[in-house]
């Protein structure tokens, strides 16, 4: 039997005419680069989220923001290296950041060109983290597409 089609099935907008802002989850869950490791991973289970942010991991301001991921924790833990490991140990190279302001065909390109699942997205006039852009987000914008 043949599966149907969603009534509600539309065309996914172009990636070019997309805003960050549009298809990011507003908000970012931070912890500090001392956190303990099994702590960034409670962090993660209890708010259901795949990464945290660390802000200034090297004391060089929003420059050095960090990101941990749950596959991060996962690699930790297959390396038996979770105790006495920190959100800063793991976090060590700069978070790949973008603008609120971008299309998501740049927030792509940067995903396929870095092998990330997130972006940290920061605001337009201020600089600062606004939220998150993740490899989920763009999938479920992409899911509407209508092949044919």
């Amino acid at each position: 039997m043949p599966s149907a089609k969603p009534a509600d099935r539309r065309h996914a907008p172009r990636l070019d005419h997309v805003r960050v802002a549009d298809a990011m989850h507003a908000g970012v869950v931070t912890c500090a680069a001392d956190t303990p490791l099994r702590d960034v991973a409670r962090i993660l289970a209890e708010h259901r989220i795949h990464c945290v942010a660390v802000p200034d991991i090297e004391g060089k301001g929003l420059a050095a923001w960090g990101v941990v991921t749950d596959l991060d924790v996962v690699g930790a833990a297959a390396a038996g290296s979770v105790e006495g490991r920190t959100a800063g140990d793991v976090a060590a190279s700069e978070a790949l950041a973008i603008s609120e302001d971008d299309v998501l065909e740049r927030a792509v390109q940067l995903m396929s060109e870095h092998q990330v699942a997130h972006l940290v997205v920061v605001g337009a006039a201020s600089g600062r983290p606004v939220g998150v852009l993740s490899t989920l987000d763009v999938a479920g914008l992409l899911a509407w597409h209508e092949n044919g």
